[in-house]
């Protein structure tokens, strides 16, 4: 477990940034499906609203960079870029922070296969992680949503990515959210707010699950 003394207000949380996904940016995308005149519509739900790769890809770094200094400390929830290796480091140097924790996600082979030393651009690198910030809130960390986390009943707050949800669809039951991206007009979500978001939600135990 990675213990973290510093400030709620310095401590970021993202997910699903997918930097330089052709797919999830709506003018280039592929994504969609063929009307009855045999027209090519591109699905919205599923995309992000940009004329181009360059557009998006500007528009990630930028609202990290807004809100992220340099000494603050970025949790970074998986699938980091898309298009090759040499993403993951273009990526990494128009960011500014220093700090930058990556939980694998499903498109993340190539950091952690680190062919190209991928893994020097991140200071904590793990596939799951239990995290408490300030000696006081329990984090669960992972790509993947788990219905059922370790302290889910002692107020642990689960976060996730992959599914890039959207509006209220990204709180589930408990102390459970979808910090992507995706659900946050590409803004990273801070610390501060996700532990405001998270105080008024239950513990709600699921039929059958019994914690010993």
């Amino acid at each position: 477990m990675i213990r973290l003394t510093l400030n709620l207000k310095n401590v970021w949380v993202t997910s699903d940034t997918h930097y330089h996904h052709r797919n999830l940016c709506r003018g280039v995308s592929r994504w969609g499906h063929t009307d009855e005149n045999g027209n090519f519509i591109v699905s919205e739900a599923a995309t992000r609203d940009f004329s181009d790769l360059r557009e998006m890809d500007d528009a990630l770094v930028d609202r990290i960079n807004t809100q992220v200094k340099k000494e603050d400390f970025l949790i970074h929830l998986g699938d980091w870029s898309f298009g090759g290796q040499d993403k993951v480091k273009e990526f990494r140097d128009r960011i500014r922070c220093k700090n930058i924790m990556l939980i694998y996600g499903n498109h993340d082979g190539h950091i952690r296969s680190n062919s190209q030393g991928e893994k020097k651009f991140f200071r904590h690198l793990s596939d799951y992680e239990e995290m408490k910030i300030n000696g006081e809130h329990n984090l669960v960390l992972f790509h993947y949503p788990i219905e059922s986390w370790n302290g889910m009943h002692h107020d642990a707050i689960m976060l996730h990515g992959h599914q890039h949800l959207k509006g209220d669809a990204k709180f589930k039951t408990g102390k459970r959210m979808d910090v992507g991206a995706c659900g946050n007009n590409l803004w990273p979500y801070s610390m501060e707010e996700i532990i405001d978001l998270m105080r008024s939600r239950k513990f709600a135990p699921l039929e059958n699950d019994h914690h010993v």
